[in-house]
């Protein structure tokens, strides 16, 4: 997501909508919204994250996901929207009108909450306190604009972005987050430079972690096979030692009561924000929760499957209705969608193309894939659960062929990217090598073929990780961009 992109706040009203929409009590216009969460946007943004790439991938998901919530509430002939939690990384920034990016980088904190409002003005109220930022310039803005609004405005779009003036910058003392990225990119240093520069501090690092990393492989294959777990893996990229905590405290809790544990055989383990099942169907142990919040856990777990065999059942209901195309989701980072939400949305989902008899052939679809506005990239059917279904019906054949395409795409580059990992971990000697869930597969190929092609000796025996900045992350891993300079 570029920078201007969210500096614009980019919560717009779609032209085929505006013609009905009217400016109601409590409710703002998407340009009063813009304004009105301006010290959140800037508190928040992605780009102000970039020594801490994780975090700046958990804000652009939330951020993408609250757009939509305005968006939609900005619909005519809504009724209510379902809650969404969202999590957001928040710069301890001071007086907004001290502002200065490049000096509060130093501390974030996390801030967690739910979007249940509906109406704009009310969301906005709740993003800015659960952030703990000022409310007071709300009062002046929901008076201005009940002051302004005329009938004879009623029916006229705003579709037009936000692009602040440079004057703008100079009398509000703010940065411009656009020449920030700018200059930055011209001061970005070659691979070589910055790996000469930053090796040593890696290197240190690692060398300090390996006992933590040997203790943590040891609890995870303890424990996986103590209770013949399928995996145990992490929502956030902790460190080692958090990891390690994390992992003693479960085997402490085994230790104390073995048979709580039992119900977790054949489950994967995975640790993060909040407790529950997601809706992969694996235990998520809430890092902040106490031992008995994860026992109480552990006996819901029968009610859970029991839920999770019932979204199956009805994604194979779903598979039948739409030629054999397979409901799938993607786990991402930031908020995990439980298994309760999920059979909440493929049960009405589901409701609606029951009411309708589409007329599709059981396997004219198979093998493709379908998320629940628009074909993915990657060839998955993106399809709102409120679609109409005989649009539906005509959208998916029109589009089927391309889907394909797209999937054969996605298949082969897949293939692809595994085959240069496997040659970097072999030629560069790296003890691992990942990627964020931001880069895709071409740009990892591209830069894989590259780091073979410069053949560095400087990251022999270290944990690489390909993102979109520099960084040596606190056990030694190295984050490189995947467009690195040479």
């Amino acid at each position: 997501m570029s920078v201007i992109s969210l500096l614009r706040c980019t919560v717009r009203l779609k032209k085929k909508h505006v013609a009905t929409y009217l400016f109601q009590l409590r409710a703002l216009s998407g340009a009063d919204a813009v304004n009105a969460l301006r010290p959140f946007y800037f508190a928040v943004h992605p780009d102000f994250f970039y020594q801490y790439p994780r975090e700046r991938e958990v804000n652009e998901n939330s951020l993408k996901r609250l757009n939509g919530y305005l968006e939609n509430l900005q619909m005519p002939g809504f009724s209510s929207l379902k809650p969404m939690e969202l999590t957001f990384y928040v710069r301890d920034t001071k007086d907004s009108g001290d502002l200065q990016p490049d000096l509060l980088t130093s501390g974030f904190r996390s801030v967690s909450f739910t979007l249940h409002t509906n109406d704009v003005f009310s969301t906005v109220m709740n993003v800015l306190k659960s952030c703990s930022l000022p409310v007071e310039h709300m009062q002046g803005l929901k008076a201005r604009t009940e002051s302004t609004k005329r009938p004879s405005e009623a029916g006229v779009p705003f579709y037009r972005t936000i692009k602040w003036d440079k004057s703008y910058y100079t009398f509000t003392g703010f940065r411009d987050p656009e020449e920030d990225l700018k200059q930055a990119r011209r001061v970005e240093p070659t691979l070589s430079l910055w790996l000469r520069n930053n090796e040593p501090e890696a290197a240190a690092k690692h060398s300090v972690s390996l006992p933590r990393r040997e203790e943590l492989s040891r609890l995870k294959k303890e424990l996986c096979n103590r209770f013949d777990l399928a995996d145990i893996s992490w929502q956030r990229s902790w460190g080692v030692a958090h990891r390690c905590c994390q992992l003693q405290s479960l085997s402490r809790l085994s230790q104390q009561s073995p048979e709580a544990l039992i119900t977790l055989q054949g489950h994967t383990v995975v640790f993060a924000d909040q407790s529950g099942m997601n809706a992969s169907g694996h235990v998520m142990l809430g890092t902040m929760d106490v031992h008995h919040q994860w026992t109480k856990l552990f006996q819901q777990l029968p009610s859970y499957r029991n839920l999770q065999q019932q979204t199956d059942w009805l994604k194979e209901r779903i598979s039948l209705l739409l030629g054999g195309t397979q409901v799938v989701h993607m786990e991402r980072l930031g908020p995990v969608q439980p298994i309760t939400e999920l059979y909440s949305t493929l049960s009405l989902f589901h409701k609606n193309l029951m009411s309708w008899h589409l007329r599709l052939h059981p396997r004219s679809l198979q093998g493709l894939t379908m998320l629940l506005e628009k074909l993915h990239e990657m060839g998955h059917f993106i399809i709102p659960t409120n679609c109409d279904p005989p649009k539906l019906q005509v959208f998916l054949q029109s589009h089927a062929h391309k889907a394909r395409e797209r999937t054969h795409t996605k298949n082969q580059l897949q293939a692809e990217e595994e085959v240069v990992v496997q040659q970097c971990l072999q030629s560069l000697s790296l003890r691992s090598l990942s990627k964020e869930p931001s880069v895709s597969s071409s740009q990892m190929i591209q830069c894989c073929k590259r780091l073979l092609e410069q053949r560095s000796p400087l990251m022999q025996g270290l944990h690489v990780c390909i993102s979109h900045f520099y960084s040596v992350m606190q056990d030694g891993d190295l984050c490189l961009p995947w467009d690195w300079k040479s």
